[in-house]
């Protein structure tokens, strides 16, 4: 029986234990992208309180690949290397690793955030981003996105992190190319899931070339609710490409922006959407009740509202031989210790358990706590659009 709380290694990187912090977006970088001093001290909270590794809120690799979320990190020039530098130091005093996110955002931010054109591998408007129709991106512009993930990689390993995560899942850019319902192309970047994974395998061949060996995980969609979106079996054919690719593990998730919430399950935060959405400052509030039955309908979570990806977690790690993390409604130290002792992942994330209590590892340790504290009320996820990460525990 596997113990939770022994030493785990990903690509030679030893954790302490099989518990990891899932990317979350944090809203605190600097006006221009660097980490701000209150987010390494978020991480450093996060290293004390016992986590096995830290994987960080997303940074862009380009511009045109900026959330309209506020504050978001930026990786897309050198001269961030010695602001990450900073960050990664503070974390590593507590010996723990810490693995870079990076992404471009494609069709989910907005032309007015990035000042440019947003594009994607179709032109097909986001259902949620709606304002913009997207770009498709040409052969020389995809090559030019290739080569900027591949530069922003080379300069995490300058800064001195473990490994980077490419975000794969969600509907960003790489997701939005893997997935039939987003990827409509008839060229070689398109049509079959050989041809729809092209995009990562350049990236993953051109990473290489700079930076060797170090670890490259990525995070990918299970499976998404669209009818034309990516199943289980894709989901499969994709993990295996990533390892003919070098990857060096893969988290599974689910879901896509437009879907709602598929990806964070639990309550449908209303009275926050009312309050910080973009969308809703346009609504006259004498329609809120019909527009929450609407929303409500469209975009709740659907059942289960936990431990929804650990099925085809364990289906996909079947048919790879690197690690696998599963993430999604996790809240509880008994399930923990049974996907792990039942072979159903090697490791498991966690993302809003983590802001309400960045120490639960430690509480889980010790034998203070058996559960999470976080009561799912998904207020987090929709704060984060004018704010900061915090918790609300279902509070406005």
């Amino acid at each position: 029986m596997e113990d939770v709380f022994t030493e785990a290694h990903i690509a030679g990187i030893k954790l302490k234990n099989k518990i990891i912090r899932s990317a979350t977006h944090e809203g605190l970088a600097d006006e221009v992208g660097n980490p701000s001093e209150a987010l390494i001290k978020k991480y450093e909270v996060l290293a004390k309180g016992g986590v096995g590794a830290i994987i960080t809120g997303y940074a862009a690799i380009m511009k045109n690949g900026k959330s309209p979320l506020v504050n978001m990190l930026m990786i897309d020039k050198d001269e961030r290397i010695q602001y990450y530098k900073r960050l990664v130091e503070r974390v590593h005093q507590y010996n723990i690793p810490i693995f870079l996110q990076i992404t471009h955002c494609g069709r989910q931010t907005f032309s007015k955030t990035t000042g440019l054109p947003t594009v994607a591998p179709s032109a097909i408007k986001d259902k949620l981003y709606n304002e913009d129709i997207p770009q498709e991106l040409n052969e020389s512009g995809i090559y030019e996105i290739v080569e900027n993930f591949a530069s922003a990689i080379e300069r995490a390993k300058k800064a001195g992190f473990d490994g980077v995560q490419l975000q794969l899942s969600h509907g960003y850019l790489l997701s939005s190319f893997l997935s039939p319902h987003m990827n409509k192309r008839i060229d070689k970047w398109g049509g079959s899931s050989e041809n729809r994974f092209r995009i990562v395998k350049e990236i993953m061949k051109k990473s290489r070339e700079k930076v060797g060996d170090f670890p490259i995980i990525a995070k990918i969609n299970g499976y998404e609710k669209s009818k034309d979106g990516l199943k289980l079996d894709e989901a499969i054919l994709i993990a295996k490409y990533l390892e003919s690719s070098r990857c060096n593990a893969i988290e599974v998730s689910c879901g896509i922006a437009e879907e709602g919430f598929m990806a964070s399950r639990g309550s449908f935060p209303f009275e926050m959407i009312a309050k910080y959405n973009h969308l809703m400052k346009k609504v006259p509030k004498i329609l809120y009740p019909l527009v929450k039955i609407v929303l409500k309908n469209r975009f709740a979570s659907p059942e289960p509202k936990y431990l929804y990806n650990v099925d085809n977690a364990k289906k996909i790690k079947e048919n790879i031989k690197i690690p696998v993390i599963v993430v999604g409604g996790i809240r509880k130290l008994e399930d923990i210790k049974s996907i792990i002792n039942y072979g159903q992942s090697d490791f498991i994330s966690m993302a809003r358990p983590f802001i309400i209590e960045p120490d639960i590892v430690k509480k889980f340790m010790e034998g203070k706590q058996q559960e999470s504290g976080c009561i799912d009320c998904n207020y987090c996820q929709i704060g984060i659009e004018e704010s900061f990460l915090k918790c609300y525990y279902g509070k406005v």
